[in-house]
């Protein structure tokens, strides 16, 4: 199984099919991911590990053991890891396109920038 390291922590994909895309993913405590969004596919995440503090279109919560965050495509999301132990999910990707050029970022703590021509939908 490849393990891909970011700065925020690390995931692993667990399954990659032309129809959905499985991760496990871990944010270390105090890191968090840029804040984003997707215009080919919508994600599901489960907590199984800790509290992810999620935020769904400037909506902000904190999930624990068992929550599901639903989000459709096109919403900006993130989640962050506020506590003392490494924060642990499940992400279920659907949609028409699965790769990591399909984030569009909005925020983001590492200076990561996005591919510009996904803004325009490209």
């Amino acid at each position: 199984m490849e393990i891909d390291i970011r700065p925020w922590g690390k995931y692993w994909v667990l399954e990659d099919a032309p129809t959905h895309k499985v991760k496990r993913i871990e944010v270390k405590p105090g890191g968090r991911l840029s804040y984003q969004y997707h215009h080919k596919r919508s994600e599901v995440w489960t907590i199984i590990e800790g509290v992810g503090r999620i935020t769904l279109d400037g909506e902000v919560k904190d999930y624990g053991v068992g929550e599901v965050a639903q989000i459709p495509q096109g919403v900006k999301h993130r989640i962050e890891n506020t506590k003392e132990e490494p924060c642990v999910f499940i992400e279920v990707q659907h949609g028409s396109y699965f790769g990591e050029d399909d984030i569009v970022r909005i925020e983001d703590d590492y200076n990561r920038v996005s591919d510009k021509s996904l803004l325009n939908g490209n």
